[in-house]
């Protein structure tokens, strides 16, 4: 305690000294004026509480409708970079352009954690009141920053690291900050290069949903890094004048802000028209074509297409902002309607806004769809735009849990009340969705004893652990999910029918990936998230990938994709590095000894897709060290039963650094049956 109190007084001093005294030895610039700010301009006291003043419901629901779309356009990709960061003691924060918390993703232990510090959603975090720290100098800089521990001003905040960047409208003005804030004491460049890459992710949202009538047009002087983060982005009108530009747009094409482009016909920016370009882009099937500065002075690649309000209907439902506490008001906490981060298939799009619009009423929701459809993927979307999406999103997939199991992953359990049970006790998992959404994936697989059981908790919405009787309130959303065809599960006994009535409010069919018209955007997607940043497709090999029929979905798509880019090593994506999708071995001669490389690669690709060892045969053109080195690669590999990551986390080195040592050792892998 005598030391916490020395470190609080010492830190205050140094903040005193630095300002009164001059004393700035190792301080950043960026730091340093923003102390200068909160002493001289807003009177704080560095050893003082912060005191972020908290907006009340109607004032916050007001902010929350004016930046809809913004809070819309971040939401997944907030989610999306908190997985990334892959650290409970994290959040990833989104404020409005005056330092108003508006979306928070967190653990619920971390966040209850920072709640004594103001740091919640509707808290101002500007540095008048909260001093030096991530969201409020990014506010004061309108530029990246990053403010480690004693970086804070207040002492009492000296525990956290913020790292933050500005998020700019359409029209080039700053409107947000996206900031993370947590206990990591490192250095945070990376933390800033992904906000970085968040941010302009969400850039380019802003401009898909505030310009859904406009020709989106992509553009880069690489075609390759067309339909990349790398890529220039405009919106054209119909009569072919630009409406809005990304920043990527505005680097590649010299000028300084979107009013320098925006009001100008496309033909005076580039030497084409609207319509010559969509017709090439016809004729070469939408991959991008050659286009001139207006000067020609440079050449660029360019696809134009058809606006998405055309290929797809927005819904009428407008109404409401999320990102807010299911205390708010009703109207408050309505769902919007807006375009679909990440998808373009218009049936899925429409199935998402159907799903939202129903969860929002309190229904539940039943998907149905092949195995590695993308079903949870699809909860997860539905609980983001949901009423309740400040809670948990708790997942149960009934059919990988033990009969055994299920009741204590469900209802939890007391301690003590049975061998093996936790000393402490377990909440179940229907407690933790208290306030959130609980998603019972391939719930036709569920015993029929914990259907009945199962059925008493949705009518009486309480929940009672084993081993007590003691019963527990809980308010959440349900989706359950199966690829079976429930009702012929009722009428051969399997499922009860007055639990099939309760679950399926309304039942949605999720399309298999040969049925989606989004393909190749999800291929290029995909690729783009297993390789961190572009990669280069040809035209064969996209012809393979979108000719197959896929029957374990965007499951094994990923796979497939995943092994593809660790073949590739950084090299253009080719028929050779697909080797799950060539003819199978049934269908070609069996490979000599001396095609032993060409099946390592086929078996890497296998064990990407997260099969198990097979016998092999001895590896041939190994010396004597190379084969102690597979034998003891081997051994790590049983001894974390094949899990690649795991391997990869033990070792110390990459996953693509770990299948190039497969590879070159001719470790092969086969599906067992």
């Amino acid at each position: 305690m005598t030391q916490g109190l020395l470190a609080s007084v010492g830190h205050g001093q140094r903040v005193l000294g630095a300002v009164l005294g001059g004393m700035r030895s190792g301080l950043h610039e960026q730091v340093a004026q923003s102390w200068t700010r909160c002493v001289n301009e807003y009177r704080l006291d560095p050893d003082g509480e912060p005191h972020p003043p908290m907006l009340d419901r109607n004032a916050l629901a007001l902010r929350c409708r004016r930046l809809g779309d913004v809070i819309e356009a971040a939401r997944l990709e907030m989610s999306t970079l908190y997985q990334q960061l892959a650290d409970t003691e994290t959040a990833v924060v989104l404020t409005d352009g005056e330092g108003v918390i508006l979306h928070l993703v967190s653990s619920p232990e971390f966040a209850q954690e920072l709640e004594p510090v103001g740091f919640t959603v509707g808290a101002l975090w500007n540095e008048a009141y909260a001093g030096t720290n991530g969201m409020g100098t990014c506010l004061a800089l309108a530029e990246p920053v990053s403010v480690r521990q004693e970086d804070h001003f207040f002492t009492r905040l000296t525990s956290l690291t913020c790292s933050a960047v500005p998020v700019h409208d359409p029209e080039g003005r700053m409107v947000a900050v996206l900031d993370v804030t947590s206990r990591s004491a490192l250095q945070q460049q990376h933390v800033l290069v992904l906000l970085g890459m968040t941010a302009r992710m969400i850039e380019n949202r802003l401009i898909d949903q505030r310009y859904r009538d406009s020709h989106p047009l992509h553009f880069h002087t690489r075609p390759e890094l067309v339909h990349t983060l790398h890529e220039g982005r405009l919106a054209v009108d119909g009569e072919g004048v630009i409406r809005a530009a990304n920043r990527s747009a505005l680097f590649q094409l010299g000028v300084d802000h979107p009013q320098a482009l925006c009001g100008r016909r496309l033909e005076e920016v580039f030497q084409t028209t609207l319509d010559d370009l969509l017709e090439r882009n016809r004729a070469a099937s939408f991959h991008p074509v050659a286009v001139y500065r207006a000067n020609g002075a440079h050449r660029f690649f360019a696809v134009a297409r058809c606006p998405v309000a055309e290929a797809q209907p927005q819904s009428p439902l407008q109404a409401g902002a999320r990102g807010l506490s299911s205390a708010l008001a009703p109207a408050a906490r309505a769902v919007r309607a807006v375009p679909v981060t990440g998808l373009a298939d218009p049936q899925l799009v429409q199935q998402l806004h159907t799903g939202a619009r129903v969860l929002a009423r309190g229904t539940p929701l039943l998907l149905r769809g092949e195995t590695g459809a993308g079903k949870e993927v699809f909860a997860r979307a539905l609980h983001e735009r949901s009423p309740h999406a400040a809670g948990s999103f708790v997942a149960v997939n009934c059919a990988s849990l033990p009969e055994s199991l299920i009741e204590s992953e469900l209802f939890g359990y007391r301690a003590g009340a049975f061998t093996g049970a936790q000393r402490n006790g377990r909440r179940g998992k229907i407690l933790q969705a208290d306030g959130g959404t609980l998603f019972l994936d391939e719930i036709g697989d569920m015993p029929l004893e914990l259907q009945a059981r199962l059925l008493r908790v949705l009518d009486e919405r309480r929940v009672t652990p084993l081993g007590t009787e003691e019963t527990h309130p809980v308010d959440f959303q349900l989706i359950s999910a199966s690829h079976r065809n429930l009702l012929e599960l009722v009428a051969q006994g399997r499922f009860r029918e007055d639990l099939y009535y309760r679950l399926a409010g309304i039942e949605l069919g999720i399309p298999a990936l040969r049925e989606r018209s989004d393909k190749r955007e999800l291929i290029q997607r995909i690729l783009q998230e297993e390789n961190g940043g572009p990669v280069v497709l040809r035209p064969e090999a996209e012809q393979l990938l979108m000719g197959h029929r896929w029957p374990g979905n965007v499951r094994q798509l990923r796979h497939v994709l995943r092994a593809a880019v660790a073949l590739a090593d950084g090299a253009p994506v080719g028929l050779e590095h697909l080797p799950s999708l060539r003819p199978s071995p049934a269908a070609v001669p069996a490979p000599a000894v001396a095609d032993a490389p060409a099946a390592a690669l086929a078996s890497v690709s296998l064990l990407a897709s997260g099969m198990v060892p097979a016998e092999t045969p001895a590896p041939q053109g190994l010396n004597l060290i190379q084969s102690h080195e597979r034998q003891v690669l081997l051994q790590l590999l049983e001894q974390h039963r094949w899990n690649v990551s795991n391997v990869a986390k033990a070792l110390d080195v990459s996953r693509n650094t770990l299948y190039r040592k497969l590879h070159k050792l001719q470790i092969a892998v086969s599906q067992r049956a």
